[in-house]
């Protein structure tokens, strides 16, 4: 019997091992799991994350915990309180502490010389789903490009093989193959409300092109992929830009680039090394302000995120009013 399509995309994926399935019990990290341990023998631990965001949260973790003994997956599970902050989705600060609980887990088992990488079970469906919503919101090239397939950051590896390379699956498929294998899954009671933009997009707009266009999530991937590309090449034009201007950029120095390349490198900077992603308006009133910064006088003042960008002196920087002291 031929494998199921979820443990074949696998074929030829080399992760750093042994690895951490992040397992929320639903259908898509249910199938990763299961084709890890059938590929990665020996070689797999899964990562839940309890937000305590829904009644149902505990019941998410039970489940976890009950397939993980029967399939003998070492568990560890995290709880994290994640409060959305002024201006902030409560789905965008659920997903911030996601990550974060997920790399301390991975730090935690480091110290005993385990967990190479985190894999995450998002499939082709979810890379259409980010691709339109970030059209929607009229995102530039690096919202454009959707989610990475892999990236490391402080230390960790982490992978998503449902989205690269020959690993491209869709939800209909994961869930064909679990019902094709007996394996049960819990299913996540905020998937139907409609009135999250992810979802609409799911239930609506996803079905309604793939009729009017059948090929495209493929198509719509490979401009991902070209977004993807041009992003990268941004980045590389903005890490030589700020190299140049200084950390914190120097105003005389961001006023010597073009409109393109001043934006580009305020944008690349406001990432790297505070965390934030302003708006493009907000982008666009900063270049504007600092244009018209010729005086020793003149100040700038103005809203990022959950802090402000402010002049000293000759330079511009960011602060969290928060932790200013």
């Amino acid at each position: 019997m031929a494998d199921p399509r979820i443990l074949s995309v696998l074929e030829g994926w080399r992760p750093a091992l042994p690895l951490a399935v992040a397992y929320s019990g639903g259908a898509d990290s249910t199938a990763l799991l299961w084709a890890c341990s059938q590929r990665f023998a020996g070689q797999v631990a899964a990562f839940h994350i309890n937000h305590g965001l829904q009644a149902a949260a505990t019941d998410f973790a039970m489940h976890c915990q009950q397939q993980c003994a029967a399939w003998g997956i070492p568990l560890h599970i995290a709880r994290v309180a994640a409060h959305n902050a002024p201006g902030q989705s409560p789905e965008d600060a659920a997903r911030i502490a996601r990550y974060k609980a997920l790399e301390q887990l991975a730090h935690a088992a480091n110290a005993q010389n385990a967990i190479q990488t985190i894999v995450l079970a998002q499939h082709a469906d979810d890379q259409v789903e980010t691709v339109l919503l970030a059209l929607s919101r009229g995102a530039g090239v690096a919202g454009l490009a959707g989610m990475r397939p892999a990236w490391e950051q402080d230390g960790v590896r982490w992978e998503r093989p449902y989205l690269a390379g020959r690993g491209q699956i869709g939800g209909a498929q994961i869930r064909a193959d679990l019902r094709a294998l007996g394996i049960e899954w819990v299913e996540d009671p905020t998937n139907a409300d409609l009135g999250l933009t992810r979802n609409r997009i799911r239930a609506l707009v996803a079905p309604a092109l793939a009729q009017a266009f059948p090929q495209f999530a493929s198509t719509l991937a490979r401009s991902a992929a070209n977004a993807a590309q041009a992003a990268e090449l941004l980045d590389e034009l903005a890490h030589m830009d700020l190299q140049a201007t200084g950390r914190p950029p120097a105003i005389k120095a961001l006023q010597a680039l073009s409109v393109a390349r001043m934006g580009n490198v305020l944008r690349y900077w406001l990432r790297i090394e505070h965390c934030q992603t302003p708006s493009s308006a907000q982008l666009a009133q900063l270049v504007q302000q600092l244009q018209h910064c010729t005086t020793r006088g003149h100040q700038i003042h103005l809203k990022v995120g959950l802090g402000t960008i402010q002049r000293r002196g000759g330079v511009i920087d960011w602060y969290n009013p928060s932790v200013l002291v």
